[in-house]
């Protein structure tokens, strides 16, 4: 049985603010305690109405108080836009808060438009700097040594595990060097997910925190009573994805009957291409996806999307992927 994971995108929706977003990301924490997920992460998105999650540290802990034995982690930090020692700082406090828990997946992506980068004090070069920064925060969240005059506290000692993220070869190819486990955001580049794992499995050395490679699949799934219902469901993603085409990165919309109404056959084809792995439809298509891809990518472990506009649906839609596939 693979285990199934969350990643929860913290959307802001047309009729539910930012804390109404963040209160229900705990809400499902909690509930998917219960279904027998291993793990609810989020991700450092910046400049985006519709995701609430920029301060991801923070959503973490808002999230980690409100449960008691699901992991709790970034999906990731995106790493160049901060300084290695904060980072540890702050994971090194929730794991203090919340001992056994907390995970951190870092990227180097910048989770943001070119603008915001100036905002956030990001210099162009600093994705260049991404594995040696990797390696201070895992040096950081280390034991201190006798003479080292600068620790991170009170993160030393705590040992975060650390994770890769990625969307291209270029992870892939750190996490097997680095010798931690990789996580492949197939749910929005789909076309590099078996040469990156492949790259990942071939390369991989093994490390303290890993003997042997460990890899996580993400995942877009939508899971209704009906096949039709959740294609139906889907069309907010599908709207969403067509904005960001756009460049109109708003609000979560609801579900409409016919997203052909909505985008033009260019974006459709783009958006297709992007959510080409996604499984949508009743839990018997659910669980027959679900299966395909593992036997496909023999993945460790399944990081789950389902970008649902309405909450107690989505938590609806998580609860049936869970008695599918678990």
């Amino acid at each position: 049985m693979t285990p199934l994971s969350i990643l929860d995108l913290v959307r802001v929706t047309e009729e539910t603010d930012a804390r109404g977003a963040l209160d229900n990301a705990r809400d499902l924490a909690s509930h998917a305690e219960g279904w027998g997920y291993r793990r609810i992460w989020v991700a450092e998105h910046h400049n985006m109405a519709g995701i609430a999650s920029a301060a991801t540290s923070l959503v973490l802990a808002h999230i980690a108080a409100g449960t008691k034995t699901i992991r709790v982690g970034a999906g990731g930090i995106m790493l160049p836009n901060h300084a290695p020692y904060v980072i540890a700082e702050q994971f090194g406090t929730l794991e203090r808060l919340f001992p056994g828990r907390i995970d951190l997946g870092l990227g180097r992506a910048p989770g943001t438009d070119q603008l915001t980068l100036r905002a956030l004090r990001r210099s162009p070069e600093a994705a260049d700097n991404f594995p040696q920064d990797v390696l201070e925060v895992q040096a950081f969240l280390a034991p201190a040594g006798a003479n080292q005059r600068i620790q991170a506290v009170p993160a030393a000692g705590t040992n975060v595990p650390l994770w890769i993220l990625g969307s291209s070869h270029f992870g892939a190819m750190l996490a097997a060097e680095l010798g931690l486990p990789y996580a492949f955001a197939s749910h929005f580049a789909p076309a590099e997910l078996l040469p990156a794992l492949e790259i990942y499995r071939s390369r991989f050395k093994p490390s303290e925190q890993l003997d042997k490679p460990y890899a996580m699949v993400g995942v877009n799934v939508i899971a209704a009573e009906s096949d039709a219902e959740a294609r139906r469901l889907a069309t907010t993603q599908q709207m969403s994805f067509t904005n960001m085409f756009r460049g109109a990165r708003g609000l979560s919309q609801p579900p409409i009957d016919n997203i052909d109404t909505y985008w033009s056959p260019s974006e459709k084809a783009q958006a297709m291409r992007m959510l080409a792995r996604s499984i949508v439809g009743s839990p018997a298509t659910v669980r027959i996806g679900i299966d395909a891809l593992v036997k496909e990518t023999a993945a460790d472990e399944l990081i789950v999307v389902s970008d649902i506009y309405d909450h107690p649906t989505r938590l609806k839609s998580f609860e049936m992927i869970a008695s599918a596939a678990l």
